[in-house]
Formats: structure tokens, sequence, C-alpha cells
């Protein structure tokens, strides 16, 4: 582990050597809207987010939203990029997961395909505030 970064601070970019190489915390609130946003201000360029409920929100980064269950990835397809609850149905193996989920990285950060929150619109932001978030 390399080091924390305070919530807003920018992540330590590679110059001619190591520089920002390794392992850096990001040290923001557990809601995850104000979390994801302070995850693309630190220098964050694709969002990984697991849901077992479903959720529309996007950030200003592409956001692949990664289901724990199969009943959240049917029910809402336009909002879910992954279906990780084949693994529990017995309908995927975890290797091909692993391939699945690399791919759609790939994909997306090369620009050849939108995650479903672009495509849909979504782009929120949260800004951490003193005190309660609701």
């Amino acid at each position: 582990m390399r080091g924390i970064l305070r919530y807003g601070d920018p992540a330590p970019r590679r110059a001619g050597g190591a520089g920002g190489a390794g392992l850096w915390l990001l040290e923001a609130p557990g809601n995850e809207g104000v979390s994801s946003t302070a995850l693309v201000a630190s220098g964050a360029t694709l969002l990984l987010f697991t849901t077992g409920r479903g959720t529309p929100l996007g950030f200003p980064a592409p956001t692949l939203k990664i289901s724990s269950n199969t009943s959240i990835a049917e029910k809402k397809p336009h909002w879910i990029d992954l279906n990780a609850g084949a693994l529990l149905d017995g309908t995927a193996t975890l290797d091909q997961l692993e391939e699945d989920l690399f791919g759609l990285i790939l994909e997306v950060a090369s620009g050849r395909q939108q995650a479903s929150n672009e495509k849909q619109g979504y782009r929120e932001i949260a800004i951490w505030k003193e005190g309660v978030t609701l």
C-alpha cells in the first residue's frame, strides 16, 4: 500500500518510473453517489459498481453495474451490465464471468461499447458535505 488519498485529492501519476504505482486508498463516505463521485474526482476513468438491488445511478465516468443476482439482472436489464448472479445459478463458471467482465472492461475503456448508465444518460454527481447525507 502506497498511501491514503484525502477526498478529492488526485491520484499520483506515474511519471518516468514508479510514481503513483501501487495501491492507494481513498478516504470517502460509504454513500454510493458520494464515494463514486470521489473516485472520479481522484482520477478513476471507469467504475465497477456491484449491486444486489439494482440502481440506475451513473457517474461522470462509465459505471459498469455488476448484478449479484439474476433476479435483478432480469428485472432491470437496462441498468445492469453484467449478471454475476449466473455463478450462483450455475449458468456460468467463475472463469467465464472473469472473462466476460474483463472483456466488458476492455470494450468500455476503449470506447467501443457504452456502459448502461451512458446509454441511459445517467451521470450524477454527489459532493461530500459536512453532516448527514441522505
